[in-house]
């Protein structure tokens, strides 16, 4: 795949991020202007659910979609918190919910917590909004680690399972990518990756691209399939596209 059409290709594949303690309306506005360009509209904007208002009105009458966090970054099994952190954002309007795995009950051998996490969030996700499960693979570091909690977000009816919330010491890597998406496509199952964390620039996302292209065939990576979380990382591949 050339620069052109693999930029192409991130741009619409994007989930254009702001989770940042500073953020206000004037910065998701911001990056509101920067969700829609000559080279295709990103997948959706990822903020605070808060800001899910702000972004459905600024983005009214487009095919992006919005996106928001729940159980961030930390990952705690308190369900009744959970749901009703998703209820919430659904009620603000969020179509995307991002879900941040209980990766140290995982990491403590509590499989029951964890595939209670699983049920309770695609419970409360239903059918209508897409659900990505966040595994801080960091955290979990270990190969098997990551291939056994993807299995169990397969099991559980995730439509996304992503890497990382961007806020740990490592985030997402393309090992840990190589083996979510071998764990997919073992399982034949119509489940999509998302990598996301310390994503900033053209050729570290092509390297997801590319991963994913190998593993699943070149038709997969679309929106539907594919994502890559960042908030930076348009300017770059604007840049590419813009020097053609």
């Amino acid at each position: 795949m050339d620069d052109i059409t693999a930029a192409q290709t991130l741009i619409r594949t994007l989930d254009l991020t702001s989770l940042g303690k500073d953020d206000n309306e004037f910065k998701i506005e911001a990056l509101c202007e920067k969700a829609s360009t000559k080279y295709g509209n990103v997948a959706a904007v990822c903020v605070y659910p808060k800001f899910i208002p702000l972004v459905k009105r600024l983005l009214n009458g487009t095919d992006i979609k919005a996106a928001t966090v729940v159980n961030f970054p930390d990952g705690g099994w308190d369900f009744d918190k959970l749901r009703s952190e998703i209820r919430e954002a659904v009620k603000l309007g969020a179509d995307e919910i991002d879900a941040v795995f209980p990766y140290k009950k995982f990491l403590e051998g509590d499989e029951e917590t964890c595939e209670n996490f699983l049920r309770t969030v695609k419970e409360e996700c239903g059918k209508k909004h897409t659900l990505k499960i966040i595994l801080e693979t960091g955290e979990l570091q270990k190969m098997s680690l990551i291939a056994k909690a993807s299995q169990m977000c397969i099991a559980h009816g995730a439509n996304f399972i992503k890497t990382s919330t961007g806020k740990s010491k490592i985030s997402a890597t393309p090992e840990a990518a190589n083996i979510i998406l071998e764990t997919i496509a073992n399982s034949q199952k119509n489940v999509g990756f998302k990598a996301s964390g310390g994503i900033r620039t053209f050729e570290e996302a092509r390297k997801y691209l590319v991963l994913a292209n190998s593993i699943m065939g070149g038709k997969w990576p679309t929106a539907k399939h594919f994502r890559i979380g960042a908030s930076s990382l348009i300017d770059d591949l604007l840049a590419v596209l813009n020097r053609g």
